[in-house]
């Protein structure tokens, strides 16, 4: 065999995504070309219009962004929407308070008259999209530099965009695809005005918390429920008594047909991010640096923030929002370091780069083409190893990781308004930190805050070469002595940030002079300049890195021109198809497909806040009054999995049958399959989802708001 055809196949092999089973996050416009004949021979018994069809009614219209990073399905002929219970987290918190603890309690609306407004909180439809490559390349010339490539492209994407919703409620951006290959216009159509209807308890929502958190087998009820509402035309509003609920294009019908093994299961949604076509070097750098810092770091700070949450009720209520999102991705880090460990994903790139080189070489003009590629990507990632470092530390432990820090950073364009003297800019930023402080100081401890100050100033001086120091830390130096604590017990105990009190004074009657003695402004501003230096550094890094990138894909599906290929995630709807299925996670281990509530009941520790169970969860348990949603042998189910191709930002995506009916709600991966975002895994991966009996289940028997089970349309 010939050495050329030795390569493409061993290429093909290695890239080829449609080789590997019920692998891809597929563009909606494409599935008629690229997915449905191979979703059909699955089981599939509706068309490529009845998922994405732009001038009737299809899937995609009951299909939503929730808030700012999930997906949420509409599920009734009267806007109603479910989600996870971790999508909705945030807003549960927003609406609890220590008499009102929905967190702990749960919340049922028992009338719409109940639904409380949720105010920020929004869900967004995609109208349509359109492939506009042509457009974006007509303004792009092979002279420019790689920021004045993407520099070019965002000026014509905005034009784009603009002319696509003139004179409409639409909002609209272009995004890119394949690495910048590539360039889609989203329609979008969004709503203000969202409502929280229902949330079991934690103990049911939340079940198994940080322990069960990317573990199969699960037990958590992860869902809650809200409500669109719309102005009397049926388009969106902002929030008015007036409003009336959103009467949606289409709605999903709930199966209560429940699932079997090998069932045809696909999953609509919006996976936030995924780097399929990362190399070696970027492998490397994600498990020595970015993994492994986030890892030390936040699990520095969630220990000494947990201790206070399990200690005071109205802190726990604070921070719970907070500190499931920090955990979250503190563990997905530890998983997938552990998976690309286990599962050599480095090396399987190396052999990828040594393939693409090879076939790269083959003729002078690819050479031409293609030749630099892996170069500018390794040495970009080479130069830019400390700057990432330390970047992240200044963001984990700093900006973000101390709050005092991160509303100091709120007060600069006030400072400089003030030093402009320009009254109208001053009174504008008064307003706008006015309202950040509001919803700072609403969800903020002092003291807790103060002792992961102490933390995080101590462990960035410990693992930060001084020369990037920002320059407080030589005053930390000089001043204190090192003595962090001191340091920061000081800046607490002066700072106007630290007290609502004495911020609102201030706005009062603002000057520039107290700012600029501050010393958490002060300490604020050193720290963003510091910052601000060192990722303008990067930016020459990262140039190099994007153009490298762009070339790599572009390369990759030149090599398979013949074959379907689909783009990393981008928070774009996504269509993935699978099936039910269970799988072996190592040598003699099996896990099934379905999980029961005697799992729960199995699970429980009334001395462990994760695997607490409600006693009237328990007395349904023991009266095995489960109703319409058991199973044939009288077993309640919880949870099931697939083998859909999901990541982050699917959270609160319908799971569907074959038949288009809702049998599920996705809400986790599995620990085994942690380097998913990097590399399918068929074997392995698997996407957990509550199953859709157990969430009626719980709104039914368990919460008794039959209304709500009333409004939808149930297939038996």
């Amino acid at each position: 065999m010939k050495k050329t055809t030795i390569i493409f196949l061993g290429f093909a092999l290695m890239f080829n995504i449609t080789l590997k089973a019920d692998e891809g996050m597929w563009l909606l416009p494409l599935i008629q070309k690229l997915n449905i004949q191979k979703m059909q021979e699955m089981g599939f018994q509706l068309s490529a219009e009845d998922i994405y069809n732009v001038n009737n009614a299809s899937m995609k219209d009951a299909v939503v962004i929730f808030g700012r990073g999930c997906t949420g399905e509409v599920i009734s002929d009267q806007g109603l929407v479910l989600t996870n219970h971790h999508c909705g987290y945030g807003s549960i918190q927003q609406h609890s308070t220590p008499a009102h603890d929905y967190l702990k309690d749960g919340f049922w609306a028992m009338s719409t008259k109940e639904e409380i407004p949720t105010p920020g909180l929004t869900v967004t439809f995609l109208v349509r999209m359109e492939d506009v490559t042509e457009k974006i390349n007509s303004v792009l010339s092979p002279e420019m530099t790689e920021p004045e490539r993407q520099k070019a492209a965002e000026i014509q994407g905005k034009k784009i965009a603009n002319d696509a919703t003139e004179g409409t409620h639409y909002n609209a951006k272009v995004q890119s695809f394949f690495g910048g290959n590539q360039y889609f216009l989203i329609v979008n159509e969004t709503f203000t005005d969202v409502r929280m209807v229902g949330a079991p308890p934690s103990s049911i929502g939340k079940f198994g918390a940080d322990t069960d958190n990317w573990m199969w087998p699960r037990h958590t009820g992860d869902f809650s429920i809200f409500r669109i509402y719309a102005g009397k035309d049926n388009k969106p509003a902002e929030y008015s008594t007036e409003n009336v609920p959103y009467k949606p294009k289409h709605h999903l019908a709930v199966s209560l047909k429940g699932i079997q093994k090998d069932d045809f299961a696909m999953i609509l949604g919006y996976p936030g991010s995924t780097e399929r076509y990362m190399t070696s070097w970027e492998v490397d750098e994600l498990m020595k640096i970015t993994n492994k810092n986030r890892i030390f770091i936040r699990g520095i700070r969630q220990e000494i923030i947990l201790e206070d949450m399990l200690a005071d009720a109205a802190i726990r209520i604070k921070y719970s929002s907070k500190y499931a999102r920090s955990s979250n991705y503190w563990k997905n880090s530890i998983g997938m370091n552990k998976a690309l460990k286990r599962l050599k994903i480095y090396d399987k790139k190396k052999m990828n780069e040594t393939l693409f080189t090879e076939w790269v070489n083959t003729t002078p003009e690819r050479k031409a083409k293609y030749g630099e590629t892996l170069n500018l990507i390794s040495n970009s990632i080479n130069s830019r190893k400390d700057y990432e470092h330390v970047t992240q530390y200044i963001s984990e432990t700093l900006l973000r990781g101390t709050e005092l820090i991160s509303i100091a950073l709120d007060a600069f364009a006030l400072e400089e308004s003030l030093k402009s003297g320009k009254k109208e800019d001053v009174d504008q930023e008064i307003k706008k930190l006015r309202t950040k402080a509001h919803d700072f100081y609403k969800d903020y401890n002092v003291p807790t805050d103060q002792k992961v100050a102490r933390a995080m100033f101590k462990i960035f001086a410990e693992n930060v070469d001084k020369k990037y120091q920002p320059d407080i830390f030589k005053t930390i130096e000089t001043i204190y002595n090192n003595d962090f604590n001191r340091f920061v017990d000081v800046m607490f105990s002066k700072s106007i940030f630290t007290d609502s009190v004495k911020l609102y004074s201030f706005l009062e009657n603002p000057s520039a002079k107290i700012l600029d003695e501050d010393l958490g402004f002060i300490a604020a501003k050193s720290i963003s300049k510091t910052n601000t230096d060192l990722k303008k550094t990067l930016e020459q890094y990262n140039a190099d890195f994007d153009k490298g990138h762009r070339l790599y894909v572009a390369g990759v599906k030149e090599m398979n021109e013949r074959k379907a290929l689909y783009p990393d995630a981008n928070f774009t709807m996504r269509l993935t198809y699978g099936k039910v299925a269970d799988y072996y996670p190592m040598d003699a281990v099996h896990y099934d497909y379905i999980t029961t509530l005697d799992g729960v009941m199995e699970k429980e520790d009334p001395d462990n806040w994760e695997f607490v169970v409600e006693e009237k969860l328990k007395e349904i348990y023991a009266k095995k009054d489960f109703g319409r949603y058991a199973l044939a042998n009288g077993k309640m189910p919880v949870a099931f999995i697939s083998t859909n191709d999901i990541t982050g930002g699917n959270s609160g995506s319908p799971v569907i049958n074959a038949k288009g009916e809702l049998i599920g709600t996705a809400f986790d991966g599995n620990w085994e399959a942690m380097s998913g975002d990097i590399v399918f895994e068929p074997e392995l991966q698997r996407t957990i989802n509550v199953d859709i009996r157990y969430t009626l289940f719980i709104i039914d028997k368990f919460a008794g708001c039959t209304r709500l089970i009333d409004e939808m349309t149930i297939v038996e």
